[in-house]
């Protein structure tokens, strides 16, 4: 990695790391919501009444 850096422009490297550091957090979220999806049921979102009418359906 630090040599891809050293490759990078001083001027670049303010954006370049912007660029690294959004997609760091978008990652880091994205992994943060599959984890909630996969332990998240239904009554965790929705009124007993909903839940009950969805699990009706199915």
């Amino acid at each position: 990695m630090h040599h891809l850096i050293e490759q990078i422009a001083d001027e670049d490297l303010q954006s370049v790391w912007e660029v690294v550091q959004a997609l760091h957090f978008d990652s880091y979220m994205l992994k943060a919501m599959e984890q909630v999806k996969s332990s998240q049921h239904p009554w965790d979102i929705l009124t007993y009444e909903e839940a009950i009418r969805l699990l009706m359906f199915l």
